[in-house]
């Protein structure tokens, strides 16, 4: 008997192991597909998405239940974050119900039902179609970030999240290049590419801040992977021999990915994503630079070679940016005036807003002469606006507010961690990315591109606390 039990135990913990390893890797696949599918900006992804992650969550927790195991991270860990969280979505159902007061109903039903000469249920969403598909993406990036938070307490498994999306972004990249080079691409229908790299991406904008979060990842582990096996001690020459072997070795790989990443991400020619990806690479190196000179083992040789590769990539491969700097300058007059009107129809309904995801039904409403007349806004090219219109001033700053505070857990991860900080260095500086681009385009709109942020950002959540702090329910 006292053998029976020790053995049963250890049959159960492999049987655990091999379940969480199961799921882990299936969910990694999920994400390589996601960029695939014009980076998940259609109806047939987002049915895909809607399927796999929440699915697989809900085969996790089930695993969870029938092994008898803890969350790795329990909700209590996350208890402030996912309580606005649900809030927020109770709200945004409630925008399409047909049961609420009058009062807030949008007056666009009344005067639907007046030119029909029918009686028409209304709601608060001006179109309660859209905004169930906005909530339903919605729940499928928070079903990602549950699964990674999960499957990455354990350091290794965080790492190794990042590192295989920092080689999913290393091959989309080189497809890009490929196909802008042959000119063709199979299975799916794009437009031409205008010279300019979009990879499987509708939207080379789109695809830039998905390869911005694909360069920081690998520069992060490229900085990991010299300064933990670089020796520091001796004299110089023992320090570069050390730093030319650990460059022959993976540092090579690590490299080369960045290097196919960074000229991909040139030559999509977008401004906003490529001064963005500047802002998340410079708050990579003051997170790394404050966490390392603590410890006393910062990687200079290869900060510096990593800064020789990149200044002279972009030399030779910034013409198609500089180009479209030359064209287009920095800002966008239309844009400035999209805005402008996005904010009146904001003030227009400041607590309960048109409803979750309805920006393209609303800007017409609101459209006048400041814009050309040619051309459909179906983006406000600010996701912030978009997100205030939708939900209202209240419940759209509690979204952006769930993000916020998920994201300070990360930067103090990033400072305070010595094991494994990488991680939470490279979510919050990949916050920094598509926090700035948000301000100026929609690309944590497509699917592609949130639902990647959030494996990142729940992986740099998990690692955010020592792994001697238990986070279990």
């Amino acid at each position: 008997m006292e053998l029976t039990v020790p053995l049963a135990a250890s049959r159960a913990a492999r049987h655990g192991d091999v379940a969480e390893a199961a799921t882990f890797w299936v969910f990694a696949l999920g994400l390589a597909w996601v960029p695939f599918w014009y980076g998940s900006n259609d109806q047939l992804a987002w049915g895909i998405n809607a399927a796999l992650f929440p699915g697989l969550a809900a085969l996790y927790e089930l695993s969870l239940l029938l092994r008898r195991r803890a969350h790795p991270v329990g909700a209590r860990a996350l208890a402030l974050p996912a309580g606005l969280f649900a809030v927020i979505v109770l709200w945004a159902m409630l925008q399409t119900v047909t049961w609420v007061p009058l009062v807030v109903v949008n007056p666009i039903w009344a005067m639907a039902a007046d030119a029909l000469g029918t009686p028409v249920s209304g709601s608060i969403s001006v179109d309660r179609d859209l905004t169930d598909l906005a909530l339903l993406r919605l729940l499928t990036a928070a079903s990602v970030f549950w699964l990674a938070v999960q499957l990455c307490r354990e350091g290794a498994r965080a790492v190794r999240l990042v590192g295989a999306i920092a080689v999913f972004a290393t091959a989309y990249a080189a497809y890009g290049l490929i196909v802008l080079k042959t000119g063709s691409l199979p299975l799916l229908d794009m437009p031409a590419s205008d010279g300019r790299v979009s990879s499987t991406f509708i939207n080379r904008n789109s695809f830039a801040t998905y390869a911005g979060m694909g360069l920081i990842a690998i520069s992060g582990l490229t900085f990991s992977f010299y300064r933990d096996g670089i020796i520091r001690d001796g004299s110089w020459r023992l320090r570069l021999v050390s730093f030319i072997d650990r460059t022959g070795q993976r540092g090579a790989v690590l490299l080369a990915g960045g290097f196919v990443i960074l000229v991909a991400l040139l030559l999509t020619g977008s401004r906003g994503a490529v001064i963005s990806t500047g802002i998340g690479l410079f708050a990579l190196g003051v997170l790394i630079l404050g966490n390392s000179r603590k410890r006393d083992d910062y990687p200079s040789g290869a900060v510096i070679l990593v800064f020789i590769l990149a200044v002279a990539t972009l030399i030779v491969f910034g013409g198609t940016l500089s180009d479209n700097l030359d064209e287009r300058g920095l800002s966008d007059p239309s844009r400035m005036s999209v805005y402008l009107l996005t904010l009146r129809s904001i003030f227009n309904a400041p607590l309960v807003g048109f409803g979750y995801g309805t920006f393209p039904d609303v800007f017409p409403m609101y459209r006048d002469r400041s814009i050309p007349v040619d051309g459909i806004w179906e983006q406000a090219h600010d996701t912030y606006l978009e997100v205030f219109q939708g939900l209202g001033l209240v419940f759209g700053a509690l979204l952006i507010g769930v993000v916020v505070l998920l994201v300070i857990r990360c930067v103090k991860g990033a400072v305070r961690r010595q094991q494994t900080a990488i991680v939470p260095q490279i979510a919050a500086s990949a916050a920094c990315l598509v926090g700035v681009h948000a301000l100026v385009d929609f690309s944590l709109q497509m699917q592609a591109v949130a639902v990647t942020f959030m494996a990142i950002l729940g992986a740099g959540v998990a690692q955010a606390e020592s792994s001697r702090r238990s986070l279990e329910d």
